[in-house]
């Protein structure tokens, strides 16, 4: 990263990026997450410092230990995929975008994974242009 940022203004924009993530070291132990109050996939705060797996449904699991066992192994460094899924308070189910990142050094030393989640509902209906200021 070029320039620092406070932690203040770190922890703002974090809890400001049109999205939610996970953050997991490398010995699979959950460190951190954002938006604790309107997460989509909500977690009890417990849950820090335990293993991921314990974070995922059982019928995901496989899939999960599959991507980090990946990751770890260099055979992976992202994976994406996408659900449809029920939110409260809305009429249709939501599209969400899931992203997993892996976390390397400046020798390709896995640190851990980065999980991104996404509703993209709205950015499924986007066309045309729309310019700064319109």
């Amino acid at each position: 990263m070029i320039g620092q940022i406070n932690e203040n203004v770190m922890d703002v924009l974090l809890e400001s990026v049109p999205f939610e993530f996970s953050l997991v070291d490398h010995n699979d132990k959950v460190l951190a997450w954002n938006k604790h109050d309107s997460r989509l996939f909500k977690r009890p705060k417990g849950v820090l410092g335990k293993d991921v797996r314990d974070c995922h449904p059982q019928k995901s699991l496989d899939q999960v230990e599959r991507i980090i066992a990946e990751m770890k192994s260099g055979e992976r460094n992202k994976a994406r995929f996408w659900i449809d899924m029920n939110i409260d308070g809305k009429e249709k189910p939501q599209k969400i975008l899931i992203e997993y990142y892996a976390l390397r050094d400046g020798q390709e030393n896995y640190l851990g994974c980065l999980e991104v989640s996404q509703n993209i509902t709205d950015l499924q209906q986007l066309s045309g242009e729309k310019r700064l200021m319109d």
